[in-house]
């Protein structure tokens, strides 16, 4: 059912086609996909989209090159930046229990044209962030095996012609803002080899979505449990022995070190809007999906602050050379062996259900707009008996996967980043638009209520805050080349 926007002033049906919305009505829980997820579910499933990849890899990754033990603040930082995103969504969540996220969430607030942009720009955000993943399970597996797999690659799989590295770029090294300038290494936007691991963790993740939401959640909800576990353990074991002395110099690259730590912590954070993608398979969504977000968020940024703290209390940040940063500094203070295996083997889990985070929310962002015409049909079939997006999920997999074995682990976050501002910056100013203009009193009715009022500080401007959706428009326009012209 779609609502009819405000007519423009000049222009025909099209520009009319292009700014209709779309009114879901409250209370709406009508679906084609199994309503079986609880709270439980939905926190570990966001838990296990969020905490994954980033604590075992990000954080030696900013402690090592930006920021040095105030790494704890820029988590902090971006975790509350995060949280500010993360209610609007979980506001949507409960109002529009339909899966599709940001680009459910656009075509109800915003219109077509904008729901259109930002859904590609989610199915694009969850591939690349799925290939991420991919990439970064290599990465940590390799840097374990002592780059026996990186080597086996290069000596048998064939090297991309275009690459242009002396060596492989795996994690390590990248110049920071805090770097003294003698580091030459160059960034490359295709990988070194064919990461073939990379991709077969994607298929495997895949698998245990594509088989049904509940047996895909259990799975989840096992993985992350023994994470957890892994997690308290090194926290409560690593603080034995903590040396407050490495505190001694907290803000080694001042406060533009932190700042720049908490721009690099913020992709840790990716992955919230994954639980609004589970509205239409939530027993009850309005309740379920907020209470989910702020569990979720509380316990990932509550563990990413005590695995950072840890971590810069048993190791000086200038030590840390490596992707597996918490098995190096557990193997560097003398710790037994059988511990840092046990570590290692958790982290690849934690990493895994990363993934599986990411593959979970992609083809129920395609189910969406295919669901509303905006794309194949096809893609909008529901298998009988998994009840998933199957369709969906084998063909985007396939995308995700041949961009994982592709492209570097580099150029694939600055990708991310860019499609994550976007979305979120879109499903907020879709909130504000919602917050002010005329809403049916009642499902089925043309009656309206009056919608609240934007107070207008500025005279000039009063006749563009007079209407929501255009103020807002405006603003985010401004936004976009604001940032342009600082990027």
């Amino acid at each position: 059912v779609f609502q009819q926007a405000a007519p423009p002033a000049q222009g025909g049906s099209f520009c009319r086609r292009l700014n209709r919305c779309k009114f879901i009505p409250k209370g709406d829980l009508n679906t084609k996909l199994r309503r079986c997820l609880n709270t439980f579910d939905i926190t570990l499933l966001g838990v296990g989209h969020m905490c994954g990849a980033g604590i075992f890899v990000t954080t030696g990754e900013v402690m090592r090159n930006w920021a040095g033990p105030s790494t704890i603040l820029s988590y902090l930082i971006s975790g509350m930046a995060a949280l500010l995103s993360a209610l609007c969504y979980a506001e949507f969540g409960s109002r529009y229990p339909k899966a599709g996220s940001a680009y459910t969430y656009a075509y109800v607030g915003c219109g077509e044209i904008w729901a259109f942009i930002i859904g590609w720009n989610i199915v694009l955000e969850h591939i690349l962030s799925a290939a991420a993943v991919g990439r970064t399970f290599s990465a940590y597996f390799g840097d374990l095996t002592n780059r026996a797999v990186d080597e086996f690659y290069i000596k048998h799989a064939r090297i991309w012609p275009w690459s242009t590295v002396s060596e492989p770029n795996i994690t390590e090294g990248f110049v920071g803002i805090c770097s003294d300038g003698n580091s030459t290494m160059e960034r490359e936007f295709f990988g070194y080899y064919p990461d073939f691991t990379s991709g077969v963790i994607i298929i495997i993740s895949a698998f245990f979505v594509g088989i049904g939401s509940k047996t895909m959640s259990r799975l989840n909800n096992f993985f992350q449990l023994a994470n957890l576990l892994i997690i308290l353990g090194v926290v409560g074991y690593g603080s034995t022995f903590a040396n407050f002395g490495h505190w001694k110099n907290f803000f080694p690259c001042g406060i533009k070190g932190v700042l720049a730590g908490a721009s690099k912590c913020f992709f840790a954070y990716v992955g919230f809007d994954g639980l609004a993608t589970a509205g239409e398979e939530a027993k009850d969504p309005a309740k379920q999906i907020p209470r989910a977000t702020y569990y979720s968020m509380a316990i990932v940024t509550t563990t990413y602050v005590l695995m950072a703290g840890v971590l810069s209390l048993m190791l000086p940040y200038y030590e840390l050379t490596s992707a597996s940063v918490y098995s190096e500094a557990f193997t560097k203070v003398g710790a037994p062996r059988w511990f840092s295996i046990v570590l290692a083997i958790g982290a690849l889990f934690g990493i895994m259900t990363s993934a599986v985070g990411s593959l979970f929310s992609l083809p129920r962002a395609v189910y969406a707009m295919a669901e509303d015409g905006l794309i194949f049909g096809w893609w909008g079939k529901v298998n009988g008996w998994t009840k998933t997006p199957l369709n969906a999920t084998i063909t985007f997999t396939l995308f995700s996967m041949v961009i994982a074995i592709t492209f570097d682990l580099d150029a694939l976050v600055d990708f991310l980043s860019v499609g994550t501002l976007l979305a979120y910056s879109i499903v907020a100013a879709a909130l504000l638009i919602l917050r002010y203009k005329p809403q049916p009193l009642h499902s089925g009715e043309e009656e309206m209520d009056q919608g609240g009022q934007i107070r207008a500080g500025i005279p000039l401007l009063s006749s563009l805050l007079a209407n929501a959706r255009h103020s807002v428009l405006v603003a985010m326009l401004i936004m976009m080349v604001a940032f342009t012209g600082i990027g």
